[in-house]
C-alpha cells in the first residue's frame, strides 16, 4: 500500500475535509445578500477564502490523484478482461507517484498556510552576555538576516537600533515584509550563542556571548487593547544604522508601555505620524505575541511540539567560529546527535539549508499534532 492510499482516512485527510468545507462556505456567502449588505463581512470572508484557496485547490487535484489510483486498481485487479488490467496495471505505478508527490506538496501546504497569512513582522535582536563582543555579534545578527532577506527580496527596514562604542548593536529592531517571510524566519526566536575570539580579546582565548531575538507577527485582525493612560510618548530625532536617515528634527516617535515597562522608538519614515503609527503596531504585536506565548506554552505540554515558543530565554543556537560550525540545537539527527551547518555560509546569509530543516522538522511536528 502506498502513502497516499494509507493516509486516505488520516486526520490530515479529515482536517483537509473540514478546510474544503470552510472553503465552500465562505464562496456561499459572498453571494448571500446579507453578507453582501455588510462591507466587513464582505471583506473578512474575501480574505478567509483567499487563504484557504491554494490549500482547497491542491487538495482536490489529490482526491481526483488518489481517486484515479482508486480505479486502476480496481482494474488491474479485473481477471475477465485481461488486456484492460495489463494496462490499468501498466499506468498504476506512474499514478501512485503522482498522488504520493502531490500529498507531499500538500502537507507542505497546508502546514504553512496559517504562516502565510501574516505579511508583516517585527524583528528583534538584543544583545546579551558579553559586553562589547555580545553588542558586535547583534550586529552580525543583523548582517546576517538582512542578506538573507536581501536574496529573498523581502523588504527590511530599520525601525530602531541603539549601537554600542565599537559599532555593535545593542538593540536594533527592523520589519520585515514579503512573501513567505514569517514562514521561514518564525523559528528564529530565541537564545543566540557565539563561541569566537573577540576583537577585544588581545591573548586571542575564546570567549563566548550572546545575542536574544524575538520574532513579533503584525496581526492587523487580532484586536488588542491598549489604555491610552498606560502609555508614555514623545516625539524624538530619527537615525539609522550607519548614519542613513539622520534628522536633525523631531521626527521620530517613542512610546513607554508603562505596565510593563516595554519601550519602543521607531526612526523608520521621515514623517513623524508615521513613525507614531508603527510604534504603536510595535507594542501591539509584543504585547499579542506575549500572549500567545503563554498560549503556546498552555498548549505544549498536551502535544509533542519541540520547536519552541521562540522565548528569548531558550537558547536555540551556537555559532561556533574557530570550527566554522553551525549548530541549531532543535535539529536532532538519528541517535539524538545535532545537526551542524557550514558558518561562514550561515553568516552570508545562505540560511535555506538550515531554514529548510527547521521547515521540515515543524511540518513533521504539526501533522502529528493532528
Amino acid at each position: 500500500m502506498t502513502q497516499s492510499e494509507k493516509t486516505i482516512d488520516s486526520p490530515l485527510i479529515r482536517k483537509l475535509a473540514e478546510t474544503e468545507r470552510r472553503y465552500v462556505e465562505l464562496q456561499e456567502s459572498l453571494s448571500d445578500p446579507a453578507v453582501l449588505a455588510n462591507p466587513a463581512r464582505v471583506i473578512a470572508a474575501s480574505k478567509e477564502s483567499g487563504q484557504l484557496e491554494s490549500v482547497v485547490t491542491m487538495f482536490r487535484q489529490y482526491k481526483d490523484s488518489a481517486r484515479q489510483v482508486e480505479e486502476l486498481s480496481e482494474m488491474s485487479a479485473n481477471k475477465s478482461d485481461a488486456d484492460m488490467a495489463e494496462l490499468a496495471t501498466s499506468e498504476l505505478p506512474e499514478a501512485r507517484a503522482k498522488a504520493d508527490a502531490l500529498l507531499e506538496q500538500l502537507k507542505g501546504e497546508f502546514v504553512a498556510a496559517e504562516d502565510n497569512a501574516v505579511d508583516s513582522f517585527f524583528l528583534e535582536i538584543r544583545a546579551g552576555t558579553g559586553g562589547e563582543e555580545a553588542a558586535l555579534f547583534g550586529r552580525d545578527l543583523y548582517e546576517m538576516y538582512r542578506r538573507y532577506c536581501e536574496q529573498k527580496r523581502w523588504r527590511f527596514d530599520v525601525s530602531d537600533f541603539s549601537q554600542s562604542d565599537r559599532g555593535g548593536f545593542k538593540e536594533v529592531i527592523v520589519n520585515i515584509k514579503g512573501p513567505g517571510a514569517y514562514r521561514h524566519l518564525q523559528f528564529e526566536g530565541g537564545g543566540h550563542r557565539v563561541q569566537r575570539v573577540p576583537e577585544t580579546e588581545a591573548q586571542g582565548r575564546i570567549h563566548t556571548s550572546a545575542a536574544t531575538v524575538a520574532v513579533l507577527p503584525e496581526m492587523p485582525d487580532v484586536k488588542i487593547d491598549v489604555n491610552p493612560r498606560d502609555v508614555e510618548e514623545s516625539g524624538c530625532r530619527g537615525g539609522g544604522p550607519g548614519g542613513q536617515n539622520v534628522n536633525k528634527v523631531e521626527t521620530g516617535w517613542q512610546l513607554l508601555h508603562k505596565p510593563t515597562g516595554l519601550r519602543f522608538k521607531m526612526t523608520e519614515h521621515k514623517s513623524q505620524a508615521q513613525n507614531k503609527e508603527r510604534a504603536w503596531a510595535l507594542l501591539r504585536a509584543t504585547l499579542y505575541e506575549t500572549e500567545r506565548a503563554k498560549q503556546h506554552a498552555q498548549q505544549t505540554s498536551a502535544r509533542k511540539a519541540m520547536m519552541g515558543s521562540g522565548d528569548r530565554s531558550q537558547r536555540i543556537r551556537t555559532y561556533n567560529f574557530p570550527q566554522n560550525r553551525c549548530t541549531d540545537h532543535r535539529l536532532g539527527g538519528e541517535g539524538g546527535g545535532e545537526k551542524n551547518f557550514n558558518l561562514e555560509q550561515i553568516v552570508q546569509g545562505n540560511m535555506d539549508p538550515l531554514i529548510d530543516a527547521l521547515l521540515e522538522l515543524d511540518k513533521q511536528q504539526r501533522l502529528e499534532a493532528l
